[in-house]
């Protein structure tokens, strides 16, 4: 062992305080409640009461050590009382079984207090963690006491030691070669932990499930009974070129069972792709769970980690340099860990990394985190990963079974030689999927698994038949598509599906209480005709809307016509409400939870559409939409149009022909029925439009002349959270009326969106040009975390600045030009000077883990009539 930085090393024992728990992903709104979620919540619900009789005692745990919460292996554990004892494995973990009477556990190790635990047997399984407090640790001449901790980082040789690793990853980098292929076998399980199904002899609901029993498995983190609901597997190839960089993965068998099969198949591989990512520790910054997690080799790890040399181990024959880290604030977004370097190598290849979250970190529903990687040498130096073990377990609601997570992949078949089909470097997707993949049969799996599956995981499919033999779980199944989806199926197969359930019925100035119903047909009528549509009615205005859509895909699609990419055509006839000032791109306007509203919203009018789209989206992720529109604006007695003239005209038309373009290279999101979710705010979002209506084409009564683009990005800063931004402009260049001019975006509501502004009334600003900015910072605890006492509450700070900055040229003022509308009197429309209208919100988010509460602040034109001057808004969302 390397006693050159001896006392660090015990001071690193008792005083880094090193838990394990989790933090900040994706916000989305309570009404965008992410589907996974929901199903685990729902079975864990129904599972959640159902215990076993069993006829011996078993206790298991985890031995760890006090301070570090580091696992501590080959401990003695006994039951008192009894001869039954063990050793911890080499993760900490111990399990004894026995039918013998005992009342306490003993449990000693090297280098720790000896500790007894009172234990009162019971029938099943007894889960019992033990922590042993170290007493000291003697090295050589020095004997070391936890009196205080005298850490530096100058003349640190711990320290030296990883900046050699960091500085030496070149020239172990197999991407440093043209070419680099190898062969990947990967697996994700979910379970529901700590299971412990019902005794067979039961009767009644609980005695239903009994059969589950015969399901269960045992988690590799801490040893509990699991039952594994959702199994992924994948087999694939992968293939990178580094002149010109790319990488790209030909899957040839992909295998889904469980209970996820409600949900949009490659929206839910994608999202467990994007949260259980594979890990590069090389990297400044470490993605998992959608978290940023600063990585102990990133550039400013010397001051966020504490590195100490603990010991000289033995790794699959290798004598290995063992090279211990901890993150300084246990609270802050890093790892626990070790790396083990080979005795003597001056490359500074890693051969093992251990990864773990520390209990105290800012993350939800997180309970226990552990990565592992093993690598081995290439005969050109290049470390070659053989394995990555990625097993966390999780509670999304006290008071229930947790969640057991485990992605396990296996790598082999690495070369350096030119991919045999090089027309994959071709392709846009990066991940390619052979036509046979996801229907594999059984033998393909049993001959090409890279790694040995339990029996509980492999027969996810027969455990899921039998389910949904049982009344409750069968139609419970079914609610939680129907919260899932936002639709109804009404058939099996469903021809026609109902939705979406959300906007069926809502709450508006102008129609009151409004009742809607829609639907859509399916792919089982045609994989390439599709239609939808609705009806709705207004209790106030009485008068019915409608849309329906006509729609041919150039693609087959499996079930609807949404699914990306699109390419089709779609005609669409509309007859609706139109909320000048108010829409949102992220919101359907009628959406039940947005009804209640800080103000009355008259700013409606009534509009008639019919429209022909075409629409071409790739797999880059670059799409062009070319429209076709005629729009007939119908006048309320809120919203007149009357010019300058005095004469008042019921309604005006418009014949416009509109290009979109959009690219968001890298972008991932889950598939809806009727739009799609951002799995993360990573890739950046650009769009360019522009729209042309001549004045007289078709009767158009003026013209309409506008161009468009913004751009969105989320931008990570390592330890210190990141910050979302939003920037957007247009400007029209024709004189048009005022529903055709560019009008800021107003939130009535209390719920927060995004795009729009909370403090802002409808149609407060009128402009034919702007330029608008959205910037949100999510600081992820970085000043509550190191506040003692308030960081247990795991609270984040969230802080909002947007404005618009707009001007209405002469052209377009209705004072100036008697041919046009005059603004109607009950927008109380103010012209925008050369100070922008901006507002700023600042708010605590992870309330209760769901709930993030803001206070904005008006900053401008506090004084315009009706002006909202600050209020307080929320929303609900998951994140870890």
């Amino acid at each position: 062992m390397d006693t050159g930085n001896s006392v660090n090393i015990v001071d690193y024992i008792y005083f880094c305080k090193v838990k394990e728990d989790c933090h900040d992903l994706q916000r989305f709104h309570m009404v965008n409640l992410r589907p996974h979620l929901r199903i685990i919540i729902f079975l864990v619900y129904i599972l959640s009461s159902f215990s076993v009789i069993a006829v011996n005692v078993t206790v298991t745990g985890v031995v760890r050590d006090s301070v570090s919460r580091e696992p501590v292996s080959f401990a003695t554990v006994m039951l008192k009382g009894t001869e039954r004892g063990v050793l911890t494995d080499d993760d900490g973990r111990y399990t004894i079984s026995t039918s013998l009477s005992f009342d306490s556990i003993f449990a000693s190790a090297i280098g720790y207090g000896d500790k007894t635990l009172a234990v009162k047997p019971k029938s099943g399984t007894v889960n019992l963690d033990i922590d042993l407090h170290p007493t000291g640790v003697m090295l050589g001449e020095v004997i070391a006491r936890p009196k205080r901790e005298h850490y530096s980082k100058k003349n640190n040789p711990a320290v030296d030691f990883m900046e050699k690793i960091r500085r030496t990853q070149d020239l172990t980098d197999p991407r440093r070669n043209d070419n680099f292929n190898y062969d990947k076998y990967e697996r994700i399980t979910l379970a529901i932990n700590d299971y412990h199904p019902q005794d067979s002899g039961k009767k009644g609901i609980g005695g239903s499930f009994a059969f589950l029993k015969e399901y269960v498995d045992t988690s590799e983190i801490s040893g509990k009974p699991i039952l594994n609901v959702a199994l992924r597997e994948k087999l694939s190839s992968v293939h990178y070129r580094r002149s010109p960089e790319s990488r790209k993965e030909y899957v040839s068998g992909l295998r889904s069972s469980g209970f996820d099969d409600v949900l949009d198949k490659q929206s839910v591989q994608t999202f467990y792709e994007d949260v259980m990512r594979e890990v590069d520790v090389y990297d400044n910054d470490i993605t998992i769970l959608q978290v940023r997690f600063v990585s102990p080799l990133s550039r400013i790890a010397p001051d966020f980690y504490k590195f100490y040399l603990t010991d000289t181990v033995t790794v699959d024959t290798t004598r290995c340099v063992e090279l211990t880290f901890v993150p300084r604030n246990p609270s802050s977004l890093g790892f626990t860990g070790r790396f083990y370097v080979p005795v003597g190598d001056t490359t500074m290849f890693i051969k093992r990394i251990i990864l773990r979250a520390p209990h105290d970190i800012n993350l939800n529903f997180i309970e226990g985190l552990v990565i592992k990687q093993d690598y081995e040498k290439a005969s050109d130096g290049s470390r070659l990963k053989v394995k990555d073990d990625m097993m966390l377990e999780a509670r999304v609601l006290p008071g229930t079974p947790g969640l057991y997570g485990h992605r396990y992949t296996v790598y082999d078949g690495h070369n350096f030689d030119l991919a045999s089909d090089q027309s994959l470097f071709d392709r846009g997707a990066d991940q390619i999927y052979a036509p046979e993949a996801r229907c594999q049969d059984s033998e393909f799996w049993t001959e090409n698994r890279k790694a040995e599956i339990g029996r509980g995981a492999n027969s996810i499919e027969q455990m899921m038949a039998r389910l949904r033999s049982v009344p409750l779980f069968y139609w419970g199944e079914k609610t939680i598509r129907l919260v899932t989806s936002g639709y109804v199926p009404t058939g099996k197969p469903s021809y026609f599906d109902l939705g979406p359930m959300t906007t069926m019925f809502s709450y508006n100035a102008v129609e009151g209480l409004r009742l809607k119903l829609g639907g859509m047909t399916t792919a089982n009528i045609s994989p390439r005709w599709f239609g939808r549509g609705y009806i709705a009615r207004g209790f106030k205005d009485h008068k019915w809307k409608y849309s329906a859509e006509l729609e041919y895909s150039f693609r087959d699609k499996e079930y609807h016509s949404r699914e990306f990419p699109v390419h089709s055509i779609r005609a669409t006839q509309l007859y609706d409400i139109d909320r000048l000032g108010q829409l949102s791109v992220m919101h359907n306007v009628d959406n039940v939870f947005l009804s209640f509203r800080r103000m009355p919203d008259r700013q409606e009018t009534y509009h008639r559409v019919s429209k022909l789209e075409y629409i071409l989206e790739t797999e880059k992720h670059f799409s062009l939409e070319a429209r076709i529109r005629q729009e007939r604006q119908y006048s309320t007695r809120f919203m007149t149009f009357v010019n300058g003239y005095g004469e008042n005209f019921a309604h005006y038309t418009m014949n416009s022909f509109r290009l979109l373009l959009r690219y968001a290279p890298g972008e991932k999101f889950y598939q809806m029925k009727t739009g799609r979710m951002p799995i993360n705010l990573d890739a950046p979002i650009m769009t360019l439009s522009h729209t042309f209506a001549p004045k007289g084409f078709m009767g158009n009564p003026f013209a309409l002349n506008v161009t468009e683009a913004s751009i969105s990005k989320r931008f990570w800063l390592s330890a210190f959270g990141c910050v979302d931004v939003g920037i957007k402009g247009g400007h029209v260049w024709s004189r048009s009326p005022y529903p055709n001019l560019l009008i800021p975006g107003a939130n009535l509501s209390y719920i927060i969106q995004s795009d729009l502004f909370s403090c802002l009334n409808p149609m407060e600003f009128i402009n034919d040009s702007y330029a608008q900015w959205d910037i949100t910072y999510w600081a992820n605890g970085a000043i509550l975390n190191n506040i003692p006492l308030l960081k247990k509450l795991k609270l984040r700070e969230a802080v909002t600045f947007k404005g618009v900055w707009g001007h209405l040229s002469d052209r377009n003022n209705p004072r100036l030009n008697p041919e046009l509308y005059a603004f109607p009197s009950i927008a109380e429309t103010q012209e925008m000077t050369n100070q922008p209208y901006m507002e700023i919100g600042a708010g605590l988010d992870n309330i209760f883990r769901v709930l993030r509460v803001d206070y904005t602040w008006r900053l401008t034109y506090r004084d315009n009539p009706g002006a909202c001057k600050s209020g307080v808004r929320f929303t609900f969302h998951f994140s870890f």
